[in-house]
């Protein structure tokens, strides 16, 4: 954990225009600010000496030169950019700044975010995998991320194609928030096709980045902000991933952060498995239900409370309103496992009822799902 002189509250608006000084200098990675702020928070001063205020730290020409000549241009340009609608700018020092990011090793010195700021502090459950999932794993996405956000998580991804994606449409439907961490500068949404998701998450929770508006994908940026997705969140569910993925390094990041680390298994024939089990041969938690990943958490407050009432109504729900389809869907589910695929073939219902009702049973205990395959587990 990096400590942070603190100088006030919060950076004024002058303290905050030399911290983007500092930010958009050559040579000045997250490393080299986070060594300037442990010596000191007055970067007025750090600026006007030239570095000398501080000891113990060698700065490169190309550094000084910066400090002579700040690029107050791209600071300016930052700045209108956060005086648009729902647009901030937290420094390491701001007491909003998510609390269990500022314990990792390399906190983003600056973040910034579209969208609310109080969801940045709430419980937090990262949910990461395959750009190109199976259908399978799209919809353990999909049931993972309702589940947990009825019983008062946060979901918390990277709004990439797939699983990220999935995962926020998920908590989103589910009439709850989620957070998605960019690889790109805010006055973009990448990729574009998420446009209107990343409105509604916007409106329904927060996108947040480390990098300054107007940066654009660099591949190199992607796997940074892994990071920040591990460490805004208690722990981090893999879904579906290869050997090699991005995925494994959100969930050795994790693991590095002191962070619970989850993965579903899967078909030992499935490549998009085999991560997983990978993770799960290394001591991450097998998940094949979302009390697998609640019971590690039920000390934390803020939580039970939520999902008893959403889980009430979500039973409730299903009671009054699909009491006359429920029971014969039910029929069609064994003690051996079937696909939604099948499910559907065989009620005639479709697969958003399907899947719903499959949610609601999942819920309550009535049946078991892996592998995108569900199995009778109650026989009422």
């Amino acid at each position: 954990m990096v400590v942070i002189p603190v100088n006030g509250a919060s950076a004024p608006d002058e303290d905050l225009r030399y911290w983007l000084a500092l930010l958009h200098a050559r040579g000045v990675g997250t490393t080299r600010f986070l060594q300037i702020l442990e010596h000191t928070t007055d970067l007025a001063a750090f600026f006007s000496s030239r570095g000398r205020c501080i000891e113990g730290i060698k700065l490169p020409s190309a550094v000084k030169s910066c400090l002579t000549s700040p690029d107050w241009r791209a600071v300016d340009k930052t700045l209108a950019w956060a005086d648009e609608k729902n647009c901030h700018i937290l420094c390491l020092n701001d007491p909003r700044y998510p609390h269990l990011l500022k314990e990792i090793s390399d906190p983003p010195p600056l973040l910034f975010v579209r969208g609310s700021l109080c969801v940045l502090n709430r419980h937090q459950l990262a949910m990461v995998g395959s750009r190109n999932p199976s259908a399978g794993g799209k919809q353990l996405a999909q049931s993972f991320a309702q589940a947990l956000s009825l019983h008062g998580f946060t979901i918390t991804s990277g709004l990439a194609l797939g699983i990220d994606a999935e995962s926020h449409q998920a908590a989103l439907d589910a009439g709850h928030d989620t957070i998605a961490v960019a690889g790109t500068g805010l006055d973009r949404i990448y990729p574009a096709r998420h446009r209107e998701l990343g409105h509604r998450i916007t409106n329904n929770g927060a996108i947040v980045s480390e990098f300054a508006p107007g940066t654009p994908p660099i591949a190199s940026n992607f796997p940074r902000r892994n990071r920040i997705i591990s460490g805004l969140s208690l722990g981090t569910l893999v879904v579906e991933a290869a050997l090699k993925s991005g995925s494994l390094i959100t969930a050795r990041l994790a693991n590095e952060q002191g962070r619970e680390v989850f993965a579903i298994p899967g078909s030992i024939h499935n490549p998009l498995s085999r991560g997983c089990h990978s993770l799960i041969q290394q001591g991450a938690k097998l998940t094949s239900q979302p009390v697998d990943i609640i019971e590690e958490f039920e000390h934390l407050s803020n939580l039970h409370s939520s999902a008893t009432v959403a889980l009430t109504s979500l039973a409730s729900s299903s009671e009054n309103k699909d009491q006359q389809i429920t029971h014969p869907l039910l029929e069609k589910i064994g003690f051996e496992p079937i696909s939604i695929d099948t499910l559907v073939d065989n009620s005639g219902l479709t697969a958003e009822v399907v899947s719903s009702m499959l949610l609601t049973m999942e819920l309550q205990g009535i049946v078991t799902s892996s592998g995108g395959l569900y199995t009778r587990i109650n026989t009422l």
